[in-house]
């Protein structure tokens, strides 16, 4: 297949890349009239992305199993629940076409059918895990096949990266005698800092999200509903509008706020509940949203809710303004409250940023238990989902937010566009932000 280079937008009326207005709106489907989303480039620049940081690492290959990482280098999807039970694997060999080991059988020729830019690149895997007494045969069987591709190519004595690795794998690759080492990093650094088409595919699943977040605030939540029925009309709406995989939506009521609750229940909502809704799910292109609204169900907002509100927010706003090129995860993490980061000296999750992308957790994470201490870079065209807690003991109920944020030359831009609560934060801050 001819390299297809694609083209380049004429952004001179615009003022700015397209990807970073999250107002200019690609819609997912294809046309002939508009220059879109173009997953031959997507492809194509994700894998330079990955040869230069294995020249960084002094890689000649990398084995990959984890899904996300097989999905970055091969565009290859086969459901969610392939993505992380090591049954399937890629080799890339530092400069040359990745390789695709997948499930044998009607998985094989589906991948063959859907993925014409892997021709001939296409093996079937040989799974180990779970096979009772054949798993260390089975394992020898798996690495050989892909010493296979690294003798193709010449690597087999250079340094070889793994991403993700059981103890009977482990012992496999070491028995056949490779050089491996830790291939995470490099995987890491290629996938954090975002190309033109993963924006618009992330800006894609933001607007889905925000979109839910509103009929959640202004057609679903009423007194009486259960937290569960929140959830279940987000997984149909989600879904019908192409969403890939709702990989959690989290709703916590009344009580379930503080301490928050990270899984719906079927607790019944009432009159007067603050209502946490943390949405996470896949859109259409592979990429995910990651964001949290908080809202008051059928009552008006009390002072004291008020001001935890405006807390969360104003902690939040300021950490996603510290989102600039050259700043570090430092400055983002000295903006956030001291929690139980600070206590236990490990990550809550709660006040927190976490750069996302194919994974959920993609990355770099920032916490005030590390980040002060080992700084990491903020780049451009990185992408964070920053996100805030008031949890303070003895509340009745509390409050927690949530933005997915590009990083800009320009500054920080909020993709996540749903309005926040106006008796919290004003008017004139309402719509995406500040």
């Amino acid at each position: 297949m001819a390299d297809y280079k694609g083209y380049a937008l004429d952004y001179q009326f615009l003022g700015r890349p397209h990807e970073w207005d999250p107002r200019r709106l690609y819609s997912i489907t294809a046309t002939d009239w508009q220059y879109r989303v173009d997953f031959e480039r997507l492809r194509r620049e994700r894998l330079q992305r990955v040869y230069e940081q294995m020249n960084k690492h002094d890689l000649g290959a990398l084995v990959l199993f984890a899904g996300p990482n097989i999905r970055y280098v091969t565009g290859s999807f086969q459901g969610n629940w392939k993505y992380n039970i090591n049954i399937r694997y890629a080799v890339v060999p530092n400069g040359a076409p990745p390789v695709l080991f997948e499930t044998a059988g009607s998985d094989l020729e589906c991948a063959k059918l859907d993925l014409p830019w892997l021709e001939g690149r296409i093996r079937p895997a040989i799974t180990w895990q779970w096979a009772e007494g054949a798993i260390p045969y089975m394992a020898r069987r798996m690495v050989d096949s892909i010493i296979e591709v690294l003798e193709e190519h010449g690597v087999r004595n250079e340094r070889i990266g793994i991403d993700n690795i059981d103890m009977a794998a482990l012992e496999a690759f070491q028995e056949r005698g490779l050089k491996i080492v830790n291939g995470w990093p490099a995987m890491s650094a290629a996938r954090v800092v975002k190309t033109r088409d993963e924006i618009e595919l992330l800006k894609i699943a933001a607007a889905i999200g925000s979109a839910a977040m509103w009929k959640i605030k202004y057609e679903w939540l009423k007194p009486g509903v259960r937290e569960r029925d929140i959830e279940a009309k987000v997984h149909e709406f989600m879904l019908s509008m192409g969403c890939e995989v709702i990989y959690d939506i989290i709703v916590a009521s009344g009580g379930n706020t503080s301490p928050y609750r990270r899984w719906a229940t079927d607790k019944m909502i009432q009159q007067g509940d603050l209502v946490i809704v943390d949405i996470n799910a896949v859109g259409p292109g592979g990429y995910f949203v990651d964001f949290v609204r908080c809202f008051k169900c059928a009552a008006k907002m009390t002072q004291e809710e008020i001001d935890l509100y405006r807390e969360v927010y104003d902690s939040m706003y300021a950490a996603i303004d510290k989102l600039r090129p050259g700043n570090t995860t430092a400055d983002v993490a000295a903006c956030f409250p001291e929690y139980d980061d600070d206590k236990y000296g490990t990550v809550t999750l709660q006040q927190f940023a976490h750069s996302i992308g194919l994974s959920l957790y993609e990355g770099m994470w920032i916490s005030r238990a590390y980040s002060l201490k080992y700084p990491a870079e903020i780049k451009e065209n990185m992408y964070f989902a920053v996100e805030t807690y008031a949890g303070k003991p003895g509340l009745r109920q509390t409050v927690r937010l949530e933005e997915n944020v590009l990083v800009t030359k320009e500054g920080p831009v909020v993709f996540t566009l749903m309005e926040h609560m106006e008796e919290a934060v004003g008017a004139r801050e309402l719509v995406g932000g500040r």
